[in-house]
Formats: C-alpha cells, sequence, structure tokens
C-alpha cells in the first residue's frame, strides 16, 4: 500500500466515492467507531488528506489500532471494519 505524502489535498476520495475534506471526518471526540466513521479516516490518512500520526492523535487510536484498519480495508474492503466481521477477516496465527 503506497500513501502519498509529498502534497496535501484539500480533499480526497471518501468511502462512498464522494470527495471529503477534513471537516467531513468524524469529530475528535468520537469514541464510538462504526465502519463508516473509520473509513472516512483509513480513506483521509491513504489520500493524504491527514498523517498516520494525525490520525492517531486526533482521535486517540494506537498505530497498530488505525494500522489495523489500513490492512483491513486493503486486504478485504470497507466491509471488514465492521466490528460483527471481525472473526471474518481476522487473520490466523499460529
Amino acid at each position: 500500500m503506497r500513501i502519498d505524502t509529498t502534497e496535501n489535498p484539500t480533499s480526497v476520495v471518501g468511502p462512498d466515492g464522494a470527495r471529503i475534506t477534513r471537516k467531513d471526518l468524524p469529530s475528535p471526540t468520537t469514541r464510538r467507531w462504526v465502519a463508516r466513521r473509520k473509513a472516512a479516516v483509513v480513506a483521509a490518512v491513504k489520500g493524504g488528506l491527514i498523517s498516520v500520526e494525525e490520525a492517531c492523535e486526533t482521535w486517540d487510536l494506537s498505530a497498530e489500532e488505525l494500522d489495523g484498519w489500513l490492512t483491513a480495508v486493503s486486504s478485504h474492503g470497507i466491509n471488514a471494519l465492521r466490528t460483527t466481521a471481525l472473526q471474518r477477516y481476522r487473520s490466523t496465527r499460529s
């Protein structure tokens, strides 16, 4: 997965195909993470709208948690961000 950080766009394509800006991202006080909100943050990071560090700081996420979201979307699509689908998309580690 390539994350372009050479330019700072004012908007990126969101998970539903519409353009999103910083004001369209979840509130910094968000505590209930539904798939749609996670997908918006993932799209913003992948599109270069915000950095990984900024996302982690803004929403009090660990780097591992955000990386898990990025990996899930890259491997299985947005549906992998649903809490009820965790068992289906979780990697099996021995």
